[in-house]
């Protein structure tokens, strides 16, 4: 029997000692990391991110989760690729094969969540949701969605309405979260940019064959013969 969002994020919350509200949230990993820690008390939590804010880092908290998985011989595929977008169906059937597990397995011993993670920081993390909603919502609160005939909709809030000053900062919050996800993403990049670079040069098949792949170009994009090169594009 499936259990609902509410009491599935009252287990969690309470098993963990976290706070979260959405269970989204739980696209980290960091929570289902913790559940196998609650059931075996050997995971290594110190690998673990708690506070995992960029895509990578969600990753890096599923393969340790992967590993687990397979040391314990648990026969279940982690849908990483779809977890890690903090999307809420896919996360509410995994967390739910979560409970079904720990009920069956969990022995009754006491579990310091707090302690094992080491006072890592138990706030929810924040899920970037996308930017045309959030536009939406702010177009509502603001009364610029649905005019008609130039219009000025009446409505019952006098100028002073604290409203659109609250859409306005909900909106900058989405824009410094949206940020701070690019940033990751761009360290990600430099990242195997760099291990590219490194290869360059080394005389090996494979080597060759994966660097033909990686500078091949698609139809229409091929730099024409005797084309000027501008030098400050060049690397």
């Amino acid at each position: 029997m499936a259990v609902s969002r509410s009491d599935l994020l009252a287990w969690l919350n309470e098993l963990l000692q976290l706070n979260y509200t959405k269970i989204e949230q739980c696209g980290t990993g960091g929570a289902y990391c913790q559940i196998l820690d609650s059931i075996y008390g050997d995971l290594p939590m110190t690998r673990v991110k708690m506070n995992a804010k960029h895509e990578y880092e969600f990753v890096a908290n599923f393969k340790v989760m992967q590993n687990v998985f397979k040391a314990k011989k648990i026969d279940k595929p982690i849908p990483i690729e779809k977890l890690v977008k903090c999307k809420m169906q896919d996360n509410l059937e995994f967390l739910q094969w979560m409970k079904r597990f720990w009920d069956s397995n969990y022995g009754g011993q006491g579990y310091d969540a707090v302690g094992r993670r080491r006072g890592a920081p138990a706030e929810p993390p924040a899920t970037i949701a996308p930017l045309s909603t959030g536009a939406r919502s702010a177009s509502a609160v603001l009364g610029v969605g649905g005019r008609s005939g130039g219009k000025t909709p009446i409505s019952g809030h006098r100028a002073g309405s604290t409203q659109p000053n609250e859409a306005m900062q909900a909106l900058q919050t989405q824009l410094r979260e949206m940020s701070t996800h690019m940033e990751g993403l761009e360290k990600e990049r430099d990242f195997y940019f760099a291990k590219t670079l490194e290869s360059q040069g080394k005389e090996d098949d494979n080597l060759k064959e994966i660097q033909k792949i990686l500078y091949s170009t698609e139809d229409g994009f091929e730099v024409p013969e005797n084309a000027p090169v501008d030098e400050e594009e060049t690397f």
